[in-house]
């Protein structure tokens, strides 16, 4: 069973997950929390799988709480909701350690796949509006990479290179396999050292990072 924690403000917002959640066969709501204090706490105290995490909340927002979840474990696995798909503040979250995003009228399949993808450790990139919510925040003057992930970009070979881009770009580690032609594997080896040599902890951050060192091409 993968073990949701919701968090919002909304108390409509909260029963409309917990019962669409509910529903699934391999999904249990283990907690709720109506604000980012509460989240962080219920974190500590719950140690779910993935916390559904509202940005605009009284008290503590979504976009700290999130930090200090990810601060006090690596593995924590924040998912993002907001309701509007071009929001700065999802990119904020992003960049905090969140590990995708969804919009708040996602369909139940849709929620429940994103709880599945983020619970098995992939980032909930693919959707376009994703690659597009990080190019447009990435045009930013005020967006820098970050400097100790910048000073080892070095580090990185060519093909950790290539691969790092084609993950800004939204792709798969199998669809990132089938265009280098080789096994997924070998792609899965790749992203590890990437991260490992970059100091990110998962492909949402790669991608961020990939945009903000302009290695991706804003719009491109």
């Amino acid at each position: 069973m993968i073990r949701v924690l919701i968090v919002d403000d909304q108390m409509m917002v909260r029963e409309g997950f917990s019962v669409l959640l509910g529903a699934m066969p391999d999904i249990e709501v283990v907690g709720e929390a109506v604000n980012g204090r509460e989240a962080v706490a219920q974190v500590a105290a719950l140690r779910p799988d993935v916390v559904l995490m509202d940005i605009r909340m009284p008290e503590l927002n979504g976009i700290d709480a999130t930090r200090e979840i990810v601060a006090a474990d690596a593995d924590a696995k924040v998912l993002v909701l907001t309701t509007f798909d071009l929001d700065e503040y999802v990119y904020q979250a992003l960049r905090a350690g969140a590990s995708g995003f969804l919009l708040k009228d996602a369909s139940a399949r849709q929620l429940a796949e994103g709880v599945r993808v983020v619970a098995a450790g992939e980032a909930l990139l693919a959707p376009t509006v994703t690659r597009r919510l990080i190019t447009e925040f990435a045009k930013s003057s005020a967006v820098s990479p970050r400097p100790p992930a910048l000073a080892r970009i070095g580090d990185l070979t060519e093909r950790e290179t290539e691969v790092l881009v084609l993950i800004a770009q939204g792709l798969s580690n199998a669809e990132i396999a089938d265009h280098l032609v080789v096994a997924e594997s070998t792609i899965k080896t790749h992203v590890s050292r990437i991260l490992v040599k970059l100091g990110l902890r998962d492909r949402t951050q790669a991608a961020v990072f990939a945009y903000e060192a302009r290695l991706v091409r804003v719009g491109g």
